[in-house]
């Protein structure tokens, strides 16, 4: 572009265009009125999305970066407006999201002064991002947003906020623009060490019962094809973690389900069995090891992850492999030899049967009583062929729809791991679907933290955002419910909700929708949903004190896992 003066307002557009950004979410204000003008005449480049609050901005950048695997981009002004960002932005920090959220900020004069909506938003913000800075110069923009774009977006992926002072939106300069592609004494990506490699290869190649545990890691580093010729020249069975769970498809053979406090009986007491844990860019999180003293102490540990904070943070590895999976796989497939573990992959079959039996077919196949979230949720999941992108709130509607979902491809299920952000679900959902405008978007929620966030069907209405959302009505907060019955004597302290007409309040922003209450319902009202790629609310009315199981009490050894009656 010519050297021509500009202000700081269009410099930063152009800064953004030039980093190849589509869509931005958002609300606008005073301290960012000179970029929501200058956004006014690049509507043909940027598509911006007026969300109605400050933290579904965030949730849905999140949602349409995780869909995506784009860098997520928000914009909102000073105070409260960068305040009420902070959830999302801490969301994204705990799972790894590739977040810029541009703040406003009162004039480089006035800092320090408690002006009219001043915060320190570094100050705050510092704590839970990749980087944190405040443009008070018009000069330092296409310096920030290059640096911005590279921080969030390489190595493990994270949020950056840049808090944009309102005279530098103002002032005038000569606009110039270059990608940022190196940071002195950052590294991103480090380099693969060859004895590592070995190290972990020796392990594995000596390994009678080896098992795999695969996080998000895989899916951001885009090693999903690596992974599965990794697991195939070994014959590694492997299991997920709820953020690492579309990495593999549901039907591929070594595939063995979800790890950690609601996942699967068999990969949570196969890593108390196995000789050899093979971890890919996942984080120990203790929803996954419960209690770390009994944590897979017959295992030799192999520890594949891009950050080096998390190798031996919770569980030391004996052979510790630093890098990014799509380099560290296939380095470590070329030194294995092909093996068959064929009685070790049958052994999980015992445990399938068990759960099968004990959980799976009462929730999902159950012939009486009161309609059940599983039997809800694998319904979608069927009537989308599996091929739907599957967004969550959190609690029983997240741990459920995360069990009997399926997945076909990759980046399939969208939720809040890390932080468990209740309110998280509807827009994020909306972020996906504008990440992802050719596939089903569903989102299940449960009635609480629908709530949250209800607003955001404001947004579906103002941009028809062809966004599927069901509602797992209950009338509880059902897993604050759930430990209260097992751990607290049925105490159920504020958990039972009334709740208003779902329906009544979808009509009101002009979204169709339908309410379930008995089972023969349920198909059709599935299909009606589905029928076309509109906005659509589904309330299914489930039973009150449903029970998420299994489940390995918070803290217990993983294989002290429990199955309901």
């Amino acid at each position: 572009m010519e050297n021509k003066k500009i202000t700081g307002a269009e410099a930063f557009m152009r800064c953004l265009v030039s980093e190849g950004v589509d869509t931005i979410f958002g609300y606008p204000g005073g301290a960012i009125m000179p970029v929501f003008d200058a956004l006014y005449d690049f509507d043909k480049h940027i598509n911006h999305i007026l969300t109605r609050h400050e933290q579904g901005a965030t949730h849905a950048a999140q949602g349409y970066a995780r869909v995506s695997g784009k860098v997520g981009v928000c914009l909102v002004t000073s105070g409260p407006a960068a305040t009420n960002a902070i959830t999302g932005i801490g969301d994204a920090l705990m799972d790894s999201t590739p977040l810029v959220v541009i703040t406003g900020q009162v004039g480089a004069a006035l800092l320090g002064s408690d002006a009219f909506q001043e915060i320190d938003v570094v100050g705050i913000t510092q704590p839970i991002t990749k980087w944190a800075y405040q443009i008070r110069r018009a000069e330092d923009i296409a310096w920030a947003v290059a640096r911005a774009f590279y921080i969030a977006r390489s190595g493990r992926p994270g949020p950056v906020v840049l808090d944009f002072a309102k005279n530098a939106q103002f002032q005038e300069i000569e606009f110039e623009y270059k990608p940022c592609t190196f940071i002195r004494s950052y590294l991103p990506i480090p380099e693969v060490n060859p004895e590592q490699i070995e190290l972990a290869a020796e392990i594995i190649n000596q390994a009678k019962k080896p098992f795999a545990l695969v996080g998000q890691g895989v899916v951001l580093s885009n090693a999903e094809e690596e992974l599965k010729v990794f697991l195939e020249k070994a014959d590694i069975p492997a299991a997920s973690t709820l953020l690492g769970l579309s990495a593999m498809s549901s039907d591929f053979r070594l595939n063995k389900g979800f790890l950690g406090m609601h996942g699967n009986v068999g990969p949570n007491m196969k890593t108390n069995e196995c000789d050899v844990l093979i971890a890919i860019g996942m984080r120990f999180d203790d929803r996954v090891t419960g209690d770390l003293k009994t944590y897979a102490k017959q295992a030799k540990i192999i520890h594949l992850d891009i950050d080096a904070s998390e190798i031996g943070k919770n569980v030391k590895p004996d052979a510790p492999v630093l890098g990014s999976a799509k380099e560290t796989l296939p380095a470590l497939t070329a030194k294995l030899n092909s093996a068959k573990h064929t009685e070790w992959i049958a052994s999980f079959e015992e445990y399938e049967k068990l759960e099968f039996e004990k959980v799976i077919r009462r929730e999902v196949h159950p012939e009486t009583g009161e309609i059940t979230m599983g039997e809800v949720i694998r319904k979608v999941s069927e009537a989308t062929f599996n091929n739907a992108v599957i967004v969550t709130d959190v609690g029983q509607n997240q741990m459920l729809a995360a069990r009997y979902s399926k997945y076909s491809q990759t980046r399939s299920l969208i939720t809040s791991g890390g932080l468990g952000t209740m309110g998280f679900g509807l827009p994020a959902a909306i972020g996906a679907k504008m990440g992802a405008p050719e596939r089903t978007v569903c989102t299940f929620c449960g009635d609480g933290g629908f709530q949250m966030t209800i607003q955001e069907l404001g947004t579906i209405m103002q941009e028809q955002i062809g966004v599927k959302m069901i509602i797992l009505n209950n009338h509880f907060l059902g897993m604050v419910r759930q430990w209260q019955e097992m751990f607290f004597d049925e105490r159920y302290s504020f958990t039972e909700m009334q709740n208003p007409d779902f329906i009544a309040i979808a009509k009101a922003y002009r979204i169709d929708g339908t309410e379930v209450h008995k089972r023969e319902e349920l198909d059709a009202a599935i299909v009606d949903m589905l029928k076309d790629d509109k906005p659509y609310l589904l309330v299914v009315n489930v039973e009150k004190k449903g029970m998420v199981f299994p489940m390995v009490p918070a803290g217990a050894c993983v294989t002290n896992i429990l199955l309901g009656d």
